[in-house]
């Protein structure tokens, strides 16, 4: 990784000289820079400006319709041995990756503005932070940026003061002066049909082209915080994990912190905002997406959020579902692909009960109620989007924002799953703790590419998102807990999702969940036992609390059956994901499964 302001320079010179850009800017974070930009998008047609009463400050963006999620057929592990990016991964040969990319990228920026973001993720300064600089022609990264990132003077004084920085290079990838010098119009969202979102974990560097949109091109988040830092955490002994965290504090003033692994869409941000069903329990955010890891010196696993900012879907959020994300989001957001209302506000399936008479969609065209029964078209895309700061949540813990982290008591795993996984199930040990993160499948969501509903291994969630080859990344989370030893977090697998014969949901969710977390604290704890099941361990008779739930006994049984035919057919779905990692996969997973076929019994 370079090191100080002269590398800087240097880099951003180099960039430069690819990218042609009329202007080089060096953005310092502020509220005045902030405001220019958010005018400077609203001129450009980006951005639409919100009613200032109803939402001040806050702005929606529709993007391309064919730019709207992210391109994981086109994001790539550059490794020099394709084995060390293993199968899950798309790998290119590092030095012809690098020659497209100074392909693609020549001229890129020609008659834009590039724009350099030093950022923080973590806490600036935090022994935990890391920093890194990212170079961008789109004025949307840069606001965007500030919200997720601690962005600007601070970060850059880190990097004058020395500190390492992985550089980061975006371009929207559409030139507003071809090479012959003839200018090419602008539009409100720029972006290229060809796209590379390139990582090249031994060089710690990103470079991302041809898209305007999320994770491709905010590249503190899933680029650096997940894939770079997956890579860096391996080699320095921690972990960078796609995970929520959370603080619960009992009445009695005990305090329990919980991370939590789900694919994207799959009620992160919800547990990440959990208003507690059970009155004794108090629930407090400390993040919604991201957790890296840290062992610390009193044997305990420590956690940290390395983003400053909330990036979750719209779609399904609301006030019913999560009121704490609706209090979020009263000013200051930018909203993408939600819809617009008539009076200058926005408007995205599930925030209200009824949709509004009338809308402009997120496509830009009129939409009625009539309009989707007889098309079927949404209001806002399935993965539409809220970027806002995470100090604007009303239950934003006091420590957040504190670079030392929190000491971990519970890491859940979990995943969208209409059958076969029970409610909730404990490891017996941080061995089975992997399986059970190692094995994961969920249904998949629109926030990514492909079939909606497929079902898919999501190892710890990760799968998009691990800079290697996930059998080695196994085998680090087994060699942390061996360090952690006594000191590492009980394991749980959680389900919201299962659903019964008619096809409706059995656990209610969303703040009853608080109660699957009460008897998980309370088996850490000691003050209940379990029973064991094949799966692991599951509430005993009368430990899970389900007082004032309208909850059928039938129900409460089927939410925790296993089946062991099923499971047997699961075991086989396991053993042949677990095949393709071959030698680099730790054998103790192989001796999982066997052992969970062994507790399944024959048939």
């Amino acid at each position: 990784m370079p090191r100080g302001l002269a590398a800087a320079q240097d880099f951003v010179a180099e960039v430069a000289d690819l990218t042609e850009p009329d202007t080089v800017v060096w953005c310092d974070g502020s509220q005045a820079e902030r405001d220019r930009l958010n005018e400077e998008l609203c001129q450009a047609g980006t951005f639409v400006r919100l009613d200032p009463q109803l939402r001040p400050n806050s702005f929606l963006a529709r993007s391309d319709p064919k730019d709207v999620a992210r391109v994981e057929a086109a994001t790539f592990i550059c490794t020099e041995e394709e084995a060390d990016a293993g199968p899950t991964n798309n790998w290119r040969d590092p030095a012809q990756m690098r020659a497209e990319l100074a392909r693609v990228l020549a001229g890129s920026m020609r008659g834009r503005t590039m724009y350099v973001v030093p950022f923080s993720m973590g806490p600036v300064g935090g022994p935990a932070s890391k920093v890194g600089i990212e170079i961008t022609d789109s004025p949307y990264v840069v606001v965007s940026m500030r919200i997720m990132t601690r962005m600007g003077e601070q970060a850059l004084a880190q990097i004058e003061a020395g500190a390492e920085w992985v550089p980061a290079v975006h371009s929207v990838g559409m030139p507003l002066v071809a090479e012959d010098g003839t200018t090419v119009a602008d539009v409100p969202w720029p972006c290229n049909e060809t796209k590379y979102i390139s990582h090249f974990p031994q060089d710690r560097e990103i470079w991302s082209y041809g898209s305007g949109y999320g994770g491709n091109a905010l590249l503190g988040k899933k680029c650096y915080a997940l894939r770079i830092a997956s890579a860096l955490a391996r080699d320095e002994g921690w972990l960078a994990e796609h995970m929520l965290l959370i603080r619960l504090t009992h009445a009695d003033g005990r305090r329990f912190h919980v991370a939590a692994a789900f694919p994207s869409a799959c009620g992160k941000t919800n547990l990440a905002m959990l208003r507690s069903a059970l009155p004794e329990w108090t629930v407090t955010t400390l993040g919604d997406d991201i957790v890296w890891l840290r062992p610390g010196e009193d044997g305990r696993l420590w956690a940290i959020n390395p983003e400053a900012g909330f990036f979750g879907v719209a779609p399904g959020t609301g006030v019913t579902t999560n009121p704490t994300a609706i209090e979020t989001l009263t000013h200051d957001v930018i909203f993408t692909n939600v819809a617009l209302t008539d009076d200058g506000d926005v408007w995205w399936e599930g925030l209200t009960p009824e949709a509004p008479e009338h809308l402009i969609d997120w496509l830009g065209q009129d939409w009625t109620p009539q309009v989707a029964a007889e098309t079927g078209r949404p209001a806002a895309h399935p993965n539409s989007r809220f970027t806002v700061s995470a100090a604007q949540c009303p239950i934003i813990d006091r420590d957040w924002d504190d670079g030392q982290g929190v000491p971990l008591d519970l890491i859940l795993f979990g995943g969208r799953r209409a059958t076969n996984v029970p409610l909730v199930t404990a490891a017996w040990d941080w061995e089975h703790g992997v399986f059970f993160g190692a094995s994961i499948s969920s249904e998949r969501t629109a926030a990514a590419e492909g079939t909606v509903g497929e079902l898919r291994r999501d190892p710890f969630a990760m799968l998009p998102f691990c800079g290697y080859n996930m059998g080695d990344y196994f085998g680090h989370w087994l060699q942390v807990g061996e360090r952690l030893g006594s000191g590492a977090p009980q394991i749980a697998a959680v389900n919201w999702f299962r659903k019964g014969a008619d096809g409706s949901f059995l656990w209610p969710g969303f703040a009853e969940n608080a109660r699957v977390l009460d008897w998980l604290l309370r088996l850490v704890e000691g003050e209940v036992t379990g029973r064991a099941t094949p799966l692991g361990v599951a509430p005993a008779d009368g430990e899970l609390r389900v007082d004032g739930l309208d909850l059928r006994e039938k129900d409460l049984v089927e939410l925790q059956r296993v089946d062991a035919a099923a499971w047997r057919a699961e075991a086989d779905s396991i053993e042949e994901y677990f095949a393709q990692f071959g030698d680099r996969l730790p054998e103790v997973l192989r001796e999982q499964v066997g052992a969970l076929r062994e507790r399944l019994g024959q048939g």
